[in-house]
């Protein structure tokens, strides 16, 4: 059937605008004014961006399932200690997904580029909460529990989750209105600094992934004598923060395509490994979850602050509502230019390579 249809071409670095291009990825590029059906077709094409995609589309099915298993084993309407854990799968299953979206229909246009991946931050910003909501139902060191960090614990990691959406969306373009407009979208102090964008982006979701798991390096790492929760979970934790920190490395470094640009634009590249890597710790991650909160759940329950709505499903709602609006706010610049077609881009072969490079 596929033999059938016109699969879209693939261009290389210096036939597309410079805010498509990737680090050290020379080939493999698809049209930066591509149809939702070239995007959609390029899937089961090998393009640069193919593996992106199917790395996180893929594992969206599994988390779908662990979570309808969750909701379908489990009293979750009844027993609100589970409800952490129904959060946390939400996210997990929101944020491959989102990823995957903002992969596939990245190369609509240049403003379309921009406002998938604004939704792909809210939904890791939303992963981070996800997690603060679980570390502090299940995971935190008995030491900590009903301490006044434990009470604040999930009313921050909330407002982080607003920092880490605001933060990784200004480091696109900076602020909307101020930096960039309906007339113009190219962010001239990125322009001169291309890494300032990627030092943003990290710096946004590493302030919320450190600060959720204060409590779990305190338990693992520094926490001696009693009340460490020094149980069998540990192992998955630390197995979970290894694969963590092996992402974060990847993202950074642009390993291994830095130091053979060309050589893995269609397989192997660090982007792809992120996505790999991120989902197997996110897997072990929830496994430890899931351990921790079988094992503890009765002393949870008797010493522990209280489940409620406010600090599971409540936080969550609340952090995509703002999120949300966040998004709103930076995207709104671009779709209103986007009616009124001012700066409209023509379909070319062989695009014009210009603008800034984000990532």
């Amino acid at each position: 059937m596929l033999s059938l249809i016109k699969l879209p071409r693939v261009f290389t670095i210096h036939q597309v605008p410079k805010v498509f291009h990737e680090d050290s990825i020379i080939s493999g590029y698809r049209h930066p004014r591509s149809s939702a059906t070239d995007c959609i077709l390029s899937l089961f094409q090998l393009t640069n961006e193919t593996l992106n995609i199917w790395t996180h589309f893929l594992p969206t099915w599994y988390f779908l399932w662990k979570l309808l298993t969750v909701v379908l084993k489990e009293h979750v309407w009844s027993d609100s200690f589970t409800w952490p854990l129904l959060v946390f799968l939400m996210s997990c299953c929101v944020y491959p997904l989102a990823s995957s979206c903002a992969h596939t229909f990245s190369t609509m246009s240049t403003r379309a580029r921009h406002i998938c991946f604004f939704f792909d931050y809210g939904a890791l910003s939303l992963y981070s909460l996800g997690s603060a909501i679980t570390y502090s139902a299940y995971v935190i060191p008995d030491k900590w529990v009903n301490s006044l960090f434990h009470q604040y614990y999930i009313p921050i990691a909330v407002v982080n989750t607003v920092i880490c959406t605001a933060l990784a969306c200004y480091s696109r373009l900076g602020l909307p209105y101020i930096q960039y407009n309906h007339h113009s979208i190219k962010r001239f102090s990125e322009c001169k600094s291309p890494k300032f964008g990627k030092f943003l982006r990290i710096l946004a979701f590493a302030l919320p992934y450190l600060f959720d798991n204060i409590p779990l390096f305190y338990r693992l790492y520094l926490c001696v004598g009693e009340g460490c929760t020094d149980n069998d979970t540990n192992a998955l934790h630390h197995t979970h923060i290894a694969l963590a920190f092996l992402t974060a490395f990847l993202f950074a470094t642009h390993l291994p395509e830095r130091l053979a640009p060309g050589s893995f634009d269609y397989i192997g590249h660090s982007h792809q490994l992120f996505h790999v890597f991120g989902i197997i710790g996110t897997h072990f991650q929830m496994e430890a979850i899931e351990q921790d909160m079988v094992t503890r759940r009765p002393w949870l329950l008797t010493y522990s602050l209280p489940i409620t709505f406010t600090n599971t499903l409540g936080a969550a709602l609340l952090s995509v509502t703002l999120s949300l609006g966040i998004i709103f706010l930076f995207s709104l610049p671009l779709l209103w230019s986007a009616t009124r077609g001012e700066h409209t881009e023509k379909t070319q072969s062989h695009p014009i390579a210009k603008g800034c490079q984000y990532h």
